[in-house]
């Protein structure tokens, strides 16, 4: 029996045998005095409970593994809040890292709890303590897929460091979390700890990183009785006052060199029930958000940019209903509610050319209020509902000092709501979601837009096999009313093009007053265990239209896809840990025409140095556009075949670099293009992070769309050569004052250029042969008159056509700086300095550091702004 006993021992040993039972820990009600926050373990209070942990194992590098050190931590709670210490044991305290950074920066050694009070295994509300002093906290949603950082509860945290160690020691309260009403109840609870020099993460409850989710594998926390809900009720006024510098010019009232103003505005959270949270916001001020990055934009699509406003940022996990895995397309796009304005402006309505006229238009609509509600039971029903109102936009215009106002955007009501219901102790959802968009147009010039838009949705997973199989079912359904003549826009917009010469299945209808079109994607895969997969089919039907309040790029669209994944999440000689993918993928039209077929392998390793190394390649065999001739035939494009690699040295240096290297190149030599870009990383001390992105891209295309010409009545179709150079670094620190005072400062100089060269025109642009698919034009059959070409295709003498040329050189800088103090938990004051500034890039040729030179030539637009909001919790 010795024998035997030391046999199993040794062999547990080896394997790293443990027990994966389901933890538990039993905590107490207070008695008496409540611990003080101090991250000192001094109160007399964490005797009433006993030590939890001592038992971490290793998420990563080595799954599975004791943890090089070991975390212990205690939890006490009375009637209104849940109280947290953790002892972080250190056998070298002199070696803990305490980075810091903003909010929800996750630097340096940190601890955190995950807390499932629902206790429906697919939701958590996360805090995390870096030893710094930096709180970080996220709500996590579907079982661990999605962390949303933007949620930002009032808790309390303190840190020190001590000869074993370091502590961290909570006070989190109740009304920041949600639980049913029940006389006892149980919790899920994981705890996870970063040893940040060992690059190590482990759990208190062991959670193999292969499984198929993370909720529903948590520990329990019991022995709460007693407690109720709290409602929760937070009103947050605020003011802003601004001040704008900018060009002046001459005669126009509008652009004076200088503006200023207050405003004022509310903010609140109000717990209506213990299920039911109401956000609302009124006249909400945006100002201290970093400005989008420069863009140039040469395709027939809009660009999607990511949300930044606050208020659309925080619970939009809830109101998140993608079309497809693999682009942006999204029922709701929150950064439709506040748009530029769409309308245009008439000028010199009375005919006379020489009167000047100034215009003067905001650069977003305003909203004027906002609710949103949100809310889970203990049945798992879940649900999110957003309205929103902009107001009445107008222009105001100036004529030799008379003045009158142009309606540029109706007033407009956007709704979304969205529900899910977790069947089968959460291996089954099932769930919907509906948008409306409704527009009060009264001005006969705002009829191209949709009056009434209206989408919906469902969607379904299902889960199998403790969780490691599933499949996801949705469909989607959207329709439009408006003016004939807005339908008719709809029809001919990017989106579909209707009216190009090939499309056999859909024609542009003049006198349509409505278009309905339909989506869906239908997936089976697998995501736990060493190797994954997911099977999938998508489509988008040509009259598919959710741009109202939506995102969709483009519709007329058949996708299957195979993506087969291998990961090995262990060290293994020289790694840490590997993954590897193939992936293969072809599309169709509605008219069943295959428009592309790609195949590409990708790979990933981390190595024991904490380097890391990605790269991938990938072949499409073909690509066909029915968008790019904006509204012609469809043009065939030659396979072509792109490569990349990443490269990061160790993020745990106080220097880090990551390179990232791109290579396009095709068959016939039509398309050529290669990008570098390269991120350094800066910590001199623990308060201050820098960091320079410095990246270059340079394309030759032989088949750029320059424009559309009429030649005998027959539409030509105009290509060019082009030689484009873009070319932007993007400069940020950020330095911590204190954990609630920074410094942050973000700036880039971008330059785009473009050289058109070799025009030609389509004339079969869907032949396989590519010499078939356009002619060129003689170089004798060409002259420039400006800034306009005049096209003589049969040198007769004659111009046939003519059109504007389309070289471009553009420069802009933007930056933005904030300073941000949290003078109390929830209270902020903002000063913020925005600066744009435009002027010319210049792509010279020569030795690459010389190659590129920026002249921003214009006077530079300021804002300069102090924000100051005040939090009453009640």
């Amino acid at each position: 029996m010795k024998l035997f006993l030391i046999l199993f021992f040794g062999i547990c040993t080896i394997a790293n045998c443990q027990d994966d039972s389901l933890k538990t820990y039993t905590t107490s009600r207070l008695v008496g005095e409540a611990p003080q926050i101090d991250g000192l373990l001094n109160d007399a209070a964490w005797d009433q409970v006993p030590w939890g942990g001592g038992d971490f194992r290793q998420n990563s590098p080595d799954a599975g593994a004791p943890a090089t050190v070991q975390t212990l931590f205690k939890i006490l709670y009375d009637s209104k809040n849940l109280y947290i210490i953790f002892k972080n044991l250190d056998p070298d305290p002199s070696k803990i890292v305490s980075r810091m950074s903003r909010r929800d920066g996750f630097e340096g050694d940190w601890v955190e709890i995950n807390i499932d009070s629902y206790y429906d295994k697919r939701t958590a509300f996360s805090f995390t303590s870096s030893v710094s002093g930096v709180k970080g906290d996220e709500y996590v949603s579907n079982n661990g897929d999605n962390w949303d950082a933007s949620w930002d509860p009032i808790w309390y945290m303190k840190t020190s460091i001590n000869a074993e160690g370091w502590i961290a020691e909570m006070r989190i309260p109740l009304s920041q979390l949600r639980f049913a009403e029940k006389p006892e109840l149980t919790w899920g609870i994981q705890i996870t700890r970063r040893f940040f020099r060992n690059g190590e993460r482990s759990n208190w409850q062991y959670i193999p990183p292969n499984s198929p989710g993370w909720v529903h594998l948590f520990g329990e926390l019991k022995g709460i009785q007693g407690i109720k809900p709290q409602k929760q009720v937070e009103i947050q006024p605020y003011v802003v006052a601004q001040t704008e510098t900018f060009e002046k010019e001459e005669g126009n009232p509008f652009q004076t060199g200088q503006s200023s103003g207050v405003e004022f505005g509310l903010d609140a959270k109000i717990g209506i029930t213990s299920d039911i949270t109401l956000d609302l916001t009124v006249n909400p001020d945006f100002g201290q958000v970093e400005a989008d990055p420069s863009q140039v934009n040469l395709t027939a699509f809009e660009l999607f940019f990511r949300e930044q406003r606050p208020f659309f940022i925080e619970g939009s996990n809830t109101l998140n209903f993608p079309v497809n895995d693999y682009s942006s397309n999204n029922l709701f796009y929150s950064r439709r509610i506040g748009r530029r304005p769409q309308g245009y402006v008439d000028t010199d309505e009375s005919g006379e050319d020489d009167v000047n006229e100034y215009v003067k238009t905001n650069n977003q609509s305003t909203i004027l209020g906002a609710v949103k509600l949100t809310g889970k039971n203990k049945k798992g029903f879940s649900w999110g509902i957003l309205e929103t109102v902009t107001g009445v936009e107008r222009a105001k215009i100036d004529s030799v000092g008379i003045r009158r106002t142009q309606v540029v955007e109706p007033m407009t009501n956007y709704f979304v709501a969205r529900a899910q219901q977790d069947i089968n102790k959460g291996n089954t959802l099932i769930g919907g979601m509906f948008t409306a968009t409704n527009r009060n147009i009264e001005d006969p010039r705002l009829k191209f837009l949709h009056d009434k838009a209206y989408s919906g949705g469902i969607d379904m997973t299902h889960n199998w096999k403790e969780r490691t199989y599933y499949v996801s079912a949705k469909t989607l359904v959207s329709h439009v009313t408006g003016d004939p003549e807005a339908i008719t826009a709809s029809q001919q917009s990017s989106e579909r093009y209707f009216q190009r010469p090939d499309n056999k299945h859909s024609d542009v209808d003049p006198t349509r007053k409505s278009l309905t079109g339909t989506g869906g994607t239908v997936i089976v895969g697998k995501r736990s265990g060493n190797f994954v997969f997911d099977v999938g089919y998508n489509w988008l039907s040509p009259e598919l239209e959710l741009n109202d309040i939506g995102f969709l790029s483009q519709t007329d669209q058949m996708r299957q896809w195979t993506w087969l994944g291998y990961r090995i999440l262990k060290p293994v000689s020289i790694f840490r840990a590997q993954r590897y993918n193939l992936n293969q993928s072809q599309n169709w039209d509605f008219d069943l025409k295959s428009t592309s077929q790609t195949y590409s392998i990708n790979g990933y390793a981390e190595f024991k140095n904490f380097w890391s190394l990605e790269m991938g390649t990938s072949h499409q065999r073909y690509n066909v556009s029915n968008a790019d001739l904006r509204g012609g035939p469809s043009i065939r494009y030659s396979g072509n075949f792109y490569y990349w690699f990443w490269l990061a040295s160790d993020s745990r240096k106080k220097f880090s670099v990551q390179v990232n290297p791109e290579w396009q190149w095709s068959e016939n030599n039509f398309i050529n293009s290669a990008f570098i870009g390269i991120t350094f990383n800066y910590t001199p001390i623990n308060a201050l992070r820098l960091s320079v992105q410095p990246n270059i891209y340079k394309e030759t295309n032989q088949l750029q769309y320059v424009g559309t010409s009429t030649i005998q009545g027959e539409d030509r179709y105009v290509l060019g050569e082009i030689e484009q150079a873009v070319a932007r670094v993007s400069l940020r620190f950020t330095y911590m004052v204190t954990p609630n005072l920074s410094i942050q400062y973000w700036g880039q100089p971008f330059g785009a250029s473009g050289k058109y060269s070799n025009f030609k025109y389509a004339t079969n642009p869907g032949a396989t042969e590519y010499s078939q698919r356009f002619a060129h034009i003689p170089s004798d059959g060409m002259s420039l008159n400006g800034n306009e070409y005049s096209v003589d295709e049969n040198t007769d003498g004659t111009t046939d056509y003519s059109f504007g040329k389309p070289d471009f050189n553009f420069g802009q800088f933007r930056s933005n700086m904030v300073i941000r103090w949290e003078y109390i938990p929830g209270s902020t004051f903002f000063l913020v300095w925005t600066q744009e500034m435009n002027g010319e890039f210049f792509d010279q040729g020569g030795p690459l550091h010389r190659q590129y030179n920026f002249d921003f030539n214009q006077k530079a637009h300021n804002i300069f702004l102090l924000k100051f909001t005040y939090r009453f919790v009640l």
